[in-house]
């Protein structure tokens, strides 16, 4: 908020934390270094008011992730039928970071408005939410997208073939494609998928070694804490309460493992923040997997995920073999 909106003579769970200078601890809980290397399932809250719209954890997710990012082949393989699956080249706006691509796996949405008669502006680093149910995981025809035991969902590059079907069930539209990259080159670059589906997977290979996310790591502000869900999610709730916020993302798509606490409601939030492509919305979601038609889609789909997975690994090594 606006320091128009903020009573200075409050001490909350924040200030102290920033006054008593807890820097890193503020941004991770005791024991997450742990569960991390043990898979338990993590979770990050967000306190949008403390953000300041500095950039740095965009910058730093772009410096982290950099070799992970799509490298494509040009000339693009013309499909067949040709509008069966989009062209999606991002490889020359690869500098943008004001909407999430597959070079931009974070950005800083904000929101201008009024509540309760005074202005407010709140910045919202926004990426994917990880859900606890993820029908982008759930509903992979090949098994590409990928839920961790630690929470984190991620596409595994080597197989995933850019169809965009972890797109098209994602109540926020996170995932973005790279045509021109991937395993359909080499198996019906005409007829399979078009390129690779990219979105942010919680540095795991960072967590994996006992480190922060980037996006956590660099922030001045420590706003976001990260750790295992149940604490996480007490913190959140006790935040909320502490300033008479809100939360969103411990219920939206049947919960996820972000949260975000904000001092205005996130339906006003909503309202106030640039949509479209690229830039989620902020609007409740209903359980998506508790939907009868997802539900048989991925009963049907999962043994064929596995067996397509199996598949294209075997081909992946073997043109990593053959390389080699």
């Amino acid at each position: 908020m606006s320091s128009k909106t903020k009573n200075a003579d409050k001490l909350s769970r924040r200030n102290f934390l920033s006054l008593a200078g807890a820097g890193l601890a503020a941004s991770i809980l005791p024991g997450t270094v742990e569960a991390a290397q043990k898979n338990q399932e993590l979770a990050t809250m967000l306190d949008i008011e403390t953000c300041i719209n500095c950039g740095e954890c965009v910058r730093a997710c772009r410096k982290a992730n950099r070799n992970k990012f799509p490298e494509p082949e040009k000339p693009f393989p013309d499909m067949t039928p040709q509008q069966r699956v989009r062209v999606e080249d991002w490889s020359e706006k690869r500098n943008v970071t004001d909407r999430l691509t597959p070079y931009n796996w974070l950005f800083i949405q904000t929101s201008k408005g009024n509540y309760n008669g005074l202005d407010f502006e709140l910045h919202i680093p926004r990426r994917c939410l990880h859900c606890q149910n993820p029908p982008c995981a759930n509903l992979c025809p090949w098994g590409a997208a990928v839920r961790e035991v630690n929470g984190t969902i991620r596409i595994n590059d080597k197989i995933c073939l850019g169809g965009g079907k972890c797109r098209d069930v994602c109540p926020w539209l996170i995932p973005h494609r790279q045509t021109g990259v991937g395993l359909y080159l080499d198996l019906l670059p005409r007829f399979a998928g078009n390129g690779i589906m990219y979105k942010c997977d919680r540095c795991y290979q960072r967590l994996t070694q006992g480190q922060l996310p980037a996006c956590i790591e660099v922030c001045p502000m420590q706003l976001q804490t990260i750790g295992p869900r149940k604490e996480i999610l007490k913190q959140a709730r006790e935040l909320a309460e502490d300033i008479n916020g809100f939360i969103y993302g411990d219920q939206e798509n049947g919960g996820t493992n972000t949260f975000y606490v904000s001092p205005v409601p996130f339906d006003v939030l909503n309202k106030n923040i640039v949509k479209g492509p690229g830039s989620p919305h902020l609007e409740p979601v209903k359980n998506s997997m508790a939907n009868s038609e997802f539900l048989t889609a991925a009963l049907v789909g999962a043994p064929i995920a596995g067996l397509a997975a199996g598949l294209l690994s075997l081909k992946a090594d073997k043109q990593k073999r053959n390389k080699s």
